[in-house]
Formats: structure tokens, sequence, C-alpha cells
């Protein structure tokens, strides 16, 4: 088989993480995987990364099944995708057309072309049921033609907890516009009378993004109560699970989340929005939940975490009692092995 990913594979976000565990997973399950890397200008290609990409997959032979990135997948020529002879299986994270910052124009041009090739798809393979609703609603994709896929969870190995004084707010995504940092910060300085300090850890996805989040931190007094870290790698970023009060996330759009599930599995109480896949990933009692792009309900609901000890420490019980039934990176192998062979390995049956 083989696995085809626009960019740089090792990048630390949740997305190529997701590819590479994955991949991983099926190496472990026996599978033989074939890395194809496509040029890192998808989702809105170059001419010669398009052309680079479609002779990738047309020089696939016919019993090599291929998951494409939904990134590039969504974004290729409709015409030259159908003569791709490869059986092709798409791995959606989430609709192209969902990014924000697109015009209606470039939004509906995207959806019309993400719908087209997912029609040509033999399978698609999704991240969480939220995806799995919104191809069935929104690009009229039959619900036997796609498969869930949850992104596995790996228990913290350290044991050790060491929470910070102040408490430490951790926030963890790209600073981009869809993760919302920017409704945090707003949220911070409305409970600046509070004791706390806050890490924003992410790469700079959007360079005009992270050069606006670093002025709004001194435009609204919080450069030494806030520090954008960048991006870190996962050992260090256990560490600061570990260290954390608690993990809030503003998002205005999340297709599932893995921070969400590591942030439970270190047992931090949740805050964030009820966007996307949020309400299904995080659990009822790990966390509150308030509607997006609303800096006011954000604050009010960190306001109570961090007010309320009783409250904060029922929803850290509740994190953990969550984490406990996440699915690992080899459930998520199996059912992309059956999207893909539409079997199990021979070991596995």
């Amino acid at each position: 088989m083989a696995l085809a990913v626009p960019g740089d594979i090792s990048t630390l976000t949740g997305g190529y993480i997701y590819d590479r565990r994955l991949a991983d997973a099926l190496t472990g399950l026996g599978y033989c995987v074939r890395y194809l890397s496509f040029g890192d200008s998808f989702p809105h290609p170059s001419a010669a990364d398009m052309t680079d990409a479609l002779a990738q997959l047309a020089a696939l032979p016919r019993d090599c099944p291929v998951l494409v990135d939904g990134l590039a997948f969504g974004a290729l020529e409709t015409k030259a995708l159908a003569n791709v002879r490869a059986p092709l299986v798409a791995l959606v994270h989430h609709p192209l057309a969902l990014e924000p910052g697109l015009s209606e124009g470039q939004a509906r041009d995207m959806a019309a072309r993400e719908s087209a090739n997912l029609a040509l798809a033999r399978h698609i393979v999704v991240t969480s049921p939220h995806i799995a609703g919104l191809l069935m609603a929104e690009y009229a994709v039959a619900p036997h033609r796609i498969s869930v896929a949850q992104p596995g969870f790996d228990p913290p190995t350290a044991k050790t907890v060491i929470r910070e004084t102040p408490p430490l707010i951790l926030s963890v995504g790209l600073l981009a516009r869809r993760k919302g940092h920017d409704i945090l910060l707003h949220a911070l300085a409305r409970i600046a009378d509070l004791d706390w300090q806050a890490k924003i850890v992410g790469r700079a996805h959007e360079p005009y993004t992270a050069s606006a989040l670093h002025d709004m931190c001194v435009d609204l007094g919080l450069e030494q109560r806030v520090q954008l870290v960048g991006e870190v790698s996962q050992p260090v970023l256990d560490a600061l699970y570990r260290r954390a009060s608690l993990f809030a996330l503003a998002t205005r759009y999340e297709g599932y989340g893995i921070v969400f599930a590591e942030a439970m599995g270190h047992g931090l109480p949740i805050v964030s929005t009820r966007a996307g896949a949020v309400p299904d990933t995080v659990a009822a009692d790990a966390g509150l939940l308030v509607v997006p792009e609303d800096p006011i309900a954000f604050a009010n609901a960190l306001r109570r975490m961090l007010s309320d000890p009783e409250f904060q420490g029922g929803c850290s019980a509740g994190a953990q009692r969550a984490a406990t039934g996440l699915p690992g990176w080899d459930d998520a192998a199996r059912v992309a092995a059956r999207a893909l062979f539409a079997t199990e390995p021979a070991d596995e049956t």
C-alpha cells in the first residue's frame, strides 16, 4: 500500500502526527507502507506540485491501494485523478472548504472539487463521527463509503505531576486563525485579576496570525503572563501537560483534535468551544464548552475553573475517566486496513 502526504510528514501538527502514527501502526500490523511525498503547497498547489503529485499517483500499479491525505486529495485535478489506476482511499481530517479565511467563492469552488474527488474514492476514512456526518450531509457521501478511524491515544508514561504556581493555562494549536488564540487572549485579559500564567504551544502556520498574536499580547497588557512558545517536541509538550492546571483552546473549528485526548490523558480539565467535533471528543464531565467566537463566555468558563477548586477537581477526574476509554493506534490502523484492502492482515484474522 501507499500513503500520500503533502509536505513533511515529520511536522508536529495534529494531522501529520495522525498520518505518521497511522502508518507506523499499519506497519506494526504487517503491512508494507510506501510513502508518496507531495509538495508542501497543498491545498493550494503550485502547477509543479500538482503535476508531480498526479505523476506519482499515476505511477502506482493497479494492485497498490493508496491512502491520500485530504489536504491533497480534495485539491487534485479531478479529471487526472479519475485516470489513476491504483485504488484511491481518501483520508479526510476535515473538509478543505471549511478552513476559515476563504472567500465565499473560494469555499464554493473548493467544496465542488472536493465533492467530485470524493466521488472517485473507493472509500473514505475520517477521523471522527462529526466529519462522517458532515460528509454525508454536505457532500452527499453514502454512509457505507465512510469509515471512522479516531486518532489513537498513548497513556502518559511519566506518572509524576508537578503543577506550576501560579496555575498554568496550557493551549496547544497552530498559530492559525482557526485555533482561536485571539479569542483566548481577549478572554485572559478579562480575568487579569486572577493569579495565572499561560503558554500557547504551536508553530507559526500563518505568519500574519503569529505576528498579530504577539502584538495583541502587548496591546492587552499580557506580555508578562502569556508566552507564545512555538513548536516543541513531544517530550517537552508532555512535560508542559504535567505542569499545567488546565487546558484551554478557543478553537473556531476542529475535525477531531488530538490535543484534547492528550489533555484528558494528563487529567487536565478543559475549557474549549462547542465547535466541530469538540463536543464529541471532550467528555461532558471533563470541562466547560462555550459557543465559539465569544471571549466573554470563554473568560467566564476560565474564571470558574480557576476559582472553584472542587469543580476543577471534578473535571480533572472526568478527564481521566474519559481517557481510559480512548482507542489505540492499532484500532485506527485496522479501520484503515479494511478500507484499503477490505480485509485484515493474516495474523489479525
